[in-house]
């Protein structure tokens, strides 16, 4: 869903924009003459060496600004397009295929909230399904609940887990854990292969299912498979009767994505999950500053309990397992979202289920 610029390319067209925004607005305190003379903003100002997204339906552009030299690895997999770059604010940059994938700065919302929102909402998790997130990130985190004695980690491209576990390895030497299972292939496939009942919780941290072009042309990319029903559908066998499916969720913020996030729930809620509920994350580095996830849960009243929730947080970060943004008031709140999100997302359902009001008490040793 989104069109980049390379950061060694000047976006013209966003600088321009940014320079008659701002003589507008000299022109509206001090008439046309205080905008010549005075111009807030000027080409000059704005960075060349940079890295942004543009979201062609919104007209929305964002960049980061990059260190001098930053490029600090370049790959051609067999796959796509690997760069790191550093910047001069959110450290090292993941891009693949001129696409930001994360940021040192602020990689922690997206990936602990990922991994802890259906860790935590599961009484008992030990076997886990992540694919996708090659960047080891999602696991690292996975792999921070004692509960946890199995993860299958699938990934397509070898050349990303190479990358991060060099460049990243405050989050790339996840695999090293003997509970960590990596598997390079096509998770579509594995999941298909894979046989009913067998995970606790899977987490599917994949790529963009689309992109919107600059003619307003949507194309289809080839992580679509991931979310369409019959995947989903295999994704719901091989839970376990009270398992729970998380999966990327895109922004609210885009139309293009809202759009796609109401159809994937519906999707979840035909293959069978009976409570479904989109989730707000705040990372700066997305376009528009925010993305979020998809929750499907096959039995949401065997739900762990806020109490619960609460008591395994303490323990985990006790043991030096600390988190950064994900804390438990967001197991809850991540899902109130503004009235027209909600209403475009969820229309007149009742959704008095979805506020979590209702969660049980469940007694973990036993499940």
């Amino acid at each position: 869903m989104r069109i980049t610029t390379k950061p060694w390319t000047v976006a013209g067209a966003a600088t321009a924009l940014v320079a008659f925004h701002a003589n507008s607005v000299a022109a509206a305190v001090g008439g046309p003459d205080a905008a010549a003379a005075s111009p807030i903003i000027t080409y000059d100002d704005v960075p060349a060496n940079r890295i942004g997204e543009l979201e062609t339906s919104i007209g929305f552009y964002q960049a980061i600004e990059l260190a001098e030299n930053s490029l600090l690895f370049s790959k051609q997999s067999k796959y796509q397009d690997i760069e790191v770059h550093k910047s001069k604010f959110y450290g090292k940059i993941l891009v693949l295929d001129g696409v930001i994938q994360l940021t040192e700065r602020d990689a922690d919302s997206y990936n602990e909230m990922m991994a802890h929102i259906p860790m935590f909402q599961h009484p008992n998790p030990k076997r886990v399904l992540i694919v996708g997130g090659g960047d080891g990130y999602v696991l690292k985190e996975v792999l921070k609940h004692r509960s946890v004695l199995h993860v299958d980690h699938v990934d397509l491209d070898e050349d990303v887990i190479h990358t991060c576990e060099e460049y990243f390895p405050q989050w790339g030497d996840a695999w090293k854990d003997p509970r960590a299972f990596l598997h390079i292939c096509d998770g579509a496939q594995f999941v298909r292969d894979a046989a009913d009942g067998t995970y606790d919780v899977i987490i599917q941290d994949s790529s963009d299912p689309f992109v919107v072009g600059e003619d307003g042309t949507m194309t289809t990319l080839p992580s679509a498979a991931l979310y369409d029903e019959d995947h989903i559908c295999q994704l719901h066998r091989i839970l376990k009767p009270n398992g729970i499916l998380n999966i990327q969720g895109e922004s609210f913020n885009v139309p293009t994505s809202l759009g796609g996030i109401i159809s994937w729930r519906r999707n979840m809620e035909a293959c069978g999950f009976k409570r479904t509920r989109y989730g707000s994350i705040m990372t700066s580095s997305y376009p528009t500053g925010q993305i979020g996830l998809l929750l499907g849960e096959k039995e949401p009243s065997l739900s762990a309990d806020y109490a619960s929730v609460s008591r395994r947080y303490r323990e985990m970060i006790s043991n030096e397992k600390k988190t950064t943004y994900y804390h438990p008031p967001l197991q809850k709140g991540c899902f109130e979202l503004p009235l027209w999100a909600h209403e475009n997302i969820y229309g007149s359902e009742d959704t008095s289920d979805l506020l979590c009001d209702n969660w049980q008490t469940i007694d973990t040793k036993d499940s």
